[in-house]
C-alpha cells in the first residue's frame, strides 16, 4: 500500500466535493488486470458507505499475447505506466490518504512481472501488491457480500477478467471455498476465438473449460445456488440485457436479473457477428466488442453447471473489495431485505424527505393494493414497488416544490438503492414522478413511452394508487387511519376513516377525489370517494393536472 502526499483541492475548487465528514476515510484503489487498469477514489464511511469521488480507467492490455510469449510485451507495459502515473496524480490531487493498487492474472503469470512491477515503482512511486487467485476471488466475494443480500443460503460469486475466472463458493454468508482459473475473456479469446466466433471455436471453447469447471463445482453442493457476476463481461451483459428490453433510461446496470436463457441468447446473438456489427449493439461497451463472446461462453458454462434460473450483474468488484479492506470496515451480513429498505431511507434521509408524510402515504397506498391490487392485475413483486415509490415520491421537493415530482424522477433514476434493479429502479421512479401532474401519456412523456408495454401497464396501475394515497394526505397531517374499499356493481367506493384527533377530512376527501381519474379510468367504473356521513364527493372528475 502506498502513501502519498495529501494535495488536497480547496472546496471551491474543482467539481469534487471536499473532504470533512466525520468518519471519513478517503482512499484510492486501482486493479491492474489482463485487459484493463482500474482506479476508484472514494470517501468510506464507517458503516462501510462507499462515495466515489471519481474514476480512471484504462484499456492496456496488459495480458495480450501473454499466452504465446510468457511475457508482457514492451508497448502494453508503457500505455499501463502511462495510466499509472495518471492515476497516481489523481489521487493526490484529491487528498487520498491511501493508495492501495493489486495486480492480477496477467502481471501474476508473466516470466517479467516483477519486472514490470519495478518499473511501476520507480516511475509513478506506486507500491503494487500482487494477489493470488484465491484472494481475487475473497475481493470480489467482500464487494458482493456489501452490495447483495447473501446472508441466506448458498451463492456463487464469479468474476471474469481478462486472463482467469474467480469463484467464491459461500453458504450463509461465510466463503467455503475460492478457486482461481485460467479462463480469462482474453486469454480465451486469443487462443479460440482468434479468427472469429464461429461456431466451431466456441464449442472447442466451451468443451475446454467445462472439465475444470465440474470440479470446481460438485453438483450436490451448488446446483440452484445464487450466482452474482463482476467484471465487465457481466455489466455488458446487463446492458445488453435491458437495452433488449426498453430499459435505457437505467442509469447503472447494478442488480440487473438476466435469465438464464437469456444469457444463451444473447451469446447466440452476438457470436453471430463480427467485431464491427457488436460495435452497434446497445449496451455493449465498443472496448469490449472483441472478447465479449468469451468471456460470455465461460459464465454459460458456470451457470449450466449451477443451473440457477437467473444471475445478477454486479457493478462492482475488486476495487470496492480493496476499499472496504483498507478502510477496515467489517464484513455485514443483511437480512433479505434489509439492505434494500435500509438504502432506500437512508437516500430519501438524504434529500431531506417529509417522512410522517412520506410514512402516511406509504401506509395508504399499502391498503389500496391489499384491497384492489389483484383485481387491478398487480402482481406480489409490485407491491414493494409501490412501497418504496410511496417513500421517496417526494424526494424532489429539495430541489424545488415547482414540478418536484419530475425532480423525484430523476433524483431516484440515478440513486444508488441497493437491492434494487435497474429495472424495479425505472419503475419506481416512474411511478413516483406521477404521483402528482398529468398522468402517464405516450405521447407527451418520451421516457415513459420507451418502455414496454407491460412495464407501462404496471407504471400506470401503480400510479393510480399512489395519487389516491397521497390525496388521502394533501394536509399533510396523517388524519387518515385506515381506509374501506368495497367493489360495488358500477362503481368502486373508497371510504377514509379518520384517527381519534382529526377534526375533519374535508381536504383529504377533496384531494383524494381529484387523483382518482387515472384509477376510475383503468377498471372502467367510477371511484367514489365517500365522507363519514356516507356521501360522495362531487367533485372527482376535476382536471388531475392543477396540482
Amino acid at each position: 500500500m502506498s502513501t502519498l502526499p495529501p494535495l488536497r483541492l480547496a472546496a471551491t475548487e474543482g467539481p469534487y466535493r471536499p473532504q470533512g465528514e466525520e468518519g471519513e476515510q478517503r482512499i484510492a484503489a486501482i486493479d491492474i488486470g489482463s485487459n484493463s487498469i482500474r482506479q476508484i477514489v472514494a470517501d468510506v464511511g464507517k458503516n462501510g458507505s462507499i462515495r466515489v469521488v471519481d474514476e480512471m480507467k484504462a484499456a492496456p492490455r496488459l495480458g495480450a499475447g501473454l499466452s504465446e510469449t510468457g511475457a508482457l510485451s514492451e508497448g502494453p507495459m508503457n500505455l499501463a505506466i502511462e495510466s499509472l502515473q495518471r492515476m497516481a496524480t489523481l489521487a493526490r490531487q484529491l487528498g487520498a490518504k491511501r493508495v492501495e493498487a493489486v495486480a492480477t492474472s496477467a502481471v501474476r503469470d508473466a516470466s517479467n512481472g516483477a519486472l514490470f512491477l519495478t518499473r511501476v515503482r520507480q516511475q509513478t512511486g506506486l507500491k503494487i501488491r500482487l494477489l493470488d487467485g484465491a484472494e481475487e476471488a475473497r475481493l470480489a466475494y467482500r464487494s458482493a457480500l456489501a452490495h447483495f443480500e447473501l446472508g441466506h443460503g448458498r451463492c456463487v460469486v464469479m468474476d471474469i477478467g481478462g486472463g482467469s475466472l474467480e469463484l467464491a463458493l459461500a453458504a450463509e454468508g461465510l466463503v467455503e471455498h475460492l478457486v482461481s482459473l485460467p479462463f480469462g475473456a482474453l486469454r480465451l479469446t486469443e487462443r479460440f476465438l482468434s479468427k472469429g466466433s464461429s461456431h466451431k471455436g466456441i464449442k472447442k471453447l466451451r468443451k475446454h473449460i467445462r472439465d475444470d469447471i465440474r470440479a470446481a463445482l460438485p453438483v450436490r453442493d451448488w446446483r440452484g445456488a445464487e450466482v452474482i457476476g463482476s467484471g465487465g463481461t457481466f455489466t455488458n451483459l446487463a446492458g445488453i440485457f435491458l437495452a433488449r428490453h426498453g430499459m435505457r433510461a437505467a442509469r447503472s446496470v447494478h442488480g440487473t436479473r438476466i435469465p438464464r436463457a437469456e444469457v444463451e441468447h444473447i451469446l447466440d446473438m452476438l457470436a453471430e457477428m463480427s467485431v464491427e456489427e457488436r460495435l452497434a449493439v446497445p449496451g455493449l461497451n465498443a472496448g469490449r466488442a472483441d472478447i465479449i463472446v468469451a468471456g460470455l461462453a465461460v459464465a454459460a458454462e458456470v451457470l449450466a453447471r449451477v443451473e440457477p434460473r437467473e444471475i445478477g450483474a454486479s457493478a462492482y468488484g475488486i476495487r470496492e473489495g480493496l476499499l472496504l479492506d483498507v478502510a477496515r470496515i467489517k464484513p455485514s451480513i443483511a437480512d433479505p431485505g434489509e439492505a434494500r429498505a435500509r438504502s432506500v431511507r437512508e437516500f430519501a434521509e438524504r434529500c431531506h424527505y417529509e417522512e410522517p408524510h412520506s410514512r402516511q402515504v406509504q401506509k395508504i397506498a399499502l391498503q389500496l393494493f391489499d384491497a384492489v391490487g389483484m383485481r387491478l392485475g398487480c402482481e406480489a413483486a409490485d407491491r414493494q414497488i409501490l412501497s418504496d415509490a410511496a417513500l421517496l415520491h417526494d424526494v424532489g421537493y429539495h430541489i424545488n416544490y415547482q414540478k418536484h415530482n419530475k425532480h423525484s424522477y430523476h433524483l431516484i433514476l440515478h440513486a444508488e438503492l441497493l437491492g434494487m434493479s435497474p429495472t424495479e429502479k425505472v419503475v419506481v421512479a416512474h411511478v413516483a414522478r406521477y404521483h402528482r401532474g398529468s398522468p402517464p401519456d405516450r405521447q407527451k412523456h418520451q421516457e415513459y413511452a420507451a418502455l414496454q408495454k407491460g412495464t407501462r401497464a404496471r407504471i400506470k396501475r401503480l400510479s393510480a394508487l399512489l395519487r389516491i394515497a397521497d390525496g388521502l394526505d394533501r394536509g399533510h397531517v396523517g388524519a387518515v387511519e385506515r381506509i374501506k374499499v368495497r367493489w360495488m356493481e358500477r362503481a368502486l367506493r373508497i371510504t377514509p376513516v379518520a384517527t381519534p384527533r382529526a377534526k375533519a377530512l374535508r381536504l383529504e376527501l377533496w384531494g383524494a377525489a381529484r387523483k382518482s381519474g387515472l384509477l376510475a379510468e383503468l377498471i372502467g367504473v367510477p371511484v367514489e370517494i365517500v365522507g363519514p356521513d356516507g356521501r360522495v364527493v362531487q367533485d372527482a372528475t376535476m382536471a388531475e393536472t392543477v396540482e
